[in-house]
């Protein structure tokens, strides 16, 4: 299923408008970087504000909110936008590897060292005294900057952008879709196609097994300087600031942002479209539900309490079980007796 035009899309599950004007979708984008050749959507009231401002063609939408969309874009009314839109997103899959009639050789700068069995796609450039280990895969259209070093049995999957001196260890992923679907009315999960990019800047390093997910559209972006530990999961449209330090087994979900010289302890786990601010440090195992402020210490589990709230939450739990006659383990046991 491809689409071209406006009116080609129409036909999923859309209606078409009173005054409609057709014109060719080259792709989808977010209501605040999309063109008027691009399609966006809103599917929750709280993105309806960003309407006002969007330059996007065409827009699905809810008819309940249809009359907000800008008269220089289009409503296209459906009853499920993000499903109307994850059907549309196929149109625009880019492949990690195309299949060119004639395959033009990689880009390589001076003293690029590229070891067996690496696999490269079309339009690959690689700069100079950069090493690519064994059975290392570049998908099209893959861009690596100047003295970079990626281990073995690395992935990186189609476009992905990386500067000059970063290191990624072995059997990382990086570029790989995100995990998006929406979902029918019987339950069937439709997959979204991730159309963006991942991008790394300079001096980076990502340890082992750890998998960056490429954008729904846009960037997942991992800014300067930030280091990466091994068994580390980062979603789409996430953005790491500059020198962050993000431990083993963290997970970030989607669209999660952070400020510079953020530190993640170990199994630190994020919900979605959260952000964090510069120069905060959360403690292990602690799970972020809401926005944080700069500046700012956070530790404990399920919230993530400001550390002193924390310390004074187990003070008080200390007291009031030193205080129980018989005490809290007791009546337990008595209770699993029974």
């Amino acid at each position: 299923m491809t689409f071209n035009t406006l009116k080609e899309i129409y036909s999923i599950e859309a209606t078409l408008p009173p005054n409609f004007k057709d014109f060719e979708i080259v792709g989808v984008a977010p209501l605040e970087l999309a063109t008027p050749n691009h399609l966006s959507y809103v599917d929750q009231k709280s993105y309806v504000k960003k309407l006002k401002d969007t330059k996007a063609g065409g827009v699905l939408i809810r008819a309940e909110y249809a009359s907000k969309v800008p008269s220089a874009s289009q409503a296209i009314i459906t009853q499920n936008p993000h499903l109307a839109f994850a059907k549309i997103s196929h149109a625009f899959k880019v492949d990690m590897f195309k299949t060119p009639s004639t395959k033009t050789p990689p880009n390589l700068g001076a003293n690029v060292t590229l070891m067996p069995h690496v696999v490269v796609g079309e339009g690959v450039e690689i700069g100079d005294n950069t090493i690519i280990m064994a059975n290392v895969v570049l998908g099209d259209g893959v861009k690596i900057g100047k003295n970079c070093k990626i281990y073995p049995n690395v992935t990186i999957y189609q476009n992905t952008q990386i500067g000059n001196e970063v290191i990624i260890h072995a059997n990382s992923v990086i570029g790989s879709d995100g995990f998006g679907y929406a979902h029918t009315e019987l339950g069937a999960h439709i997959k979204i196609e991730h159309t963006g990019i991942v991008q790394i800047d300079d001096f980076v390093e990502i340890g082992a097994n750890t998998t960056i997910d490429r954008a729904v559209f846009g960037t997942t972006h991992i800014k300067q300087g930030v280091k990466i530990d091994n068994l580390v999961q980062v979603g789409h449209n996430c953005v790491l600031g500059e020198h962050s330090i993000i431990v083993s087994q963290v997970g970030l979900s989607g669209s999660t942002t952070m400020g510079r010289n953020v530190v993640l302890g170990g199994q630190v786990g994020t919900g979605g479209h959260m952000h964090i601010g510069e120069f905060t440090q959360i403690g292990g195992k602690g799970a972020v539900g809401k926005d944080l402020p700069p500046h700012t210490n956070y530790a404990g589990a399920i919230p993530a309490m400001e550390i002193h709230e924390w310390h004074h939450f187990l003070a008080t739990l200390r007291r009031f079980a030193k205080k129980q006659k018989p005490s809290l383990i007791d009546k337990a046991k008595g209770l699993w007796k029974r």
